[in-house]
């Protein structure tokens, strides 16, 4: 089976590259169509909705830096367009697949670190991103995270 339509979700670090590449190679060898997303979680849900100041300019400013990184993806990968980059304020799992339905993908492609232990316990968005997805998921694997 071939895939038509590939979502690539990614969280715009340095390794989101390896992730686009690998969906990038991919659809260039079914002809598939493309299309980037990333999601924005708002900082009231950060914050819980307690923190008594406007965080408003702040996550305009996060948003126009997302907005910065995925042009620039744009122009790096020829069967990227701005039209197929999708920068959305939410909850990524919600988000990621909403959007893979709304485009028919048959393809959710995102990063995984691999984690394990505790790490594992609490999660990660490409895991959450793995429950109830609409379609096909591959997780492109990206080694162990830095320490924090």
């Amino acid at each position: 089976m071939a895939y038509k339509h590939i979502l690539v979700a990614v969280d715009l670090t340095g390794e989101c590259q390896n992730v686009i590449e690998r969906a990038h190679e991919l659809a260039g060898s079914t002809e598939a169509s493309l299309h980037l997303v990333h999601v924005i979680e708002p900082m009231t849900m950060a914050f819980g909705g307690d923190m008594p100041v406007d965080l408003s300019t702040l996550q305009r400013q996060q948003m126009e830096l997302a907005r910065a990184q995925l042009e620039a993806l744009v122009r790096q990968y020829p069967r990227l367009s701005a039209e197929r980059c999708h920068l959305i304020c939410g909850q990524p799992r919600q988000e990621v697949h909403r959007l893979a339905r709304e485009l028919q993908c048959d393809l959710i492609v995102s990063g995984s670190h691999g984690r394990h232990g505790l790490a594992l316990l609490l999660g990660s968005t490409a895991n959450d991103i793995l429950h109830g997805a609409p379609c096909d998921l591959l997780a492109v694997h990206l080694g162990e995270p830095p320490a924090a």
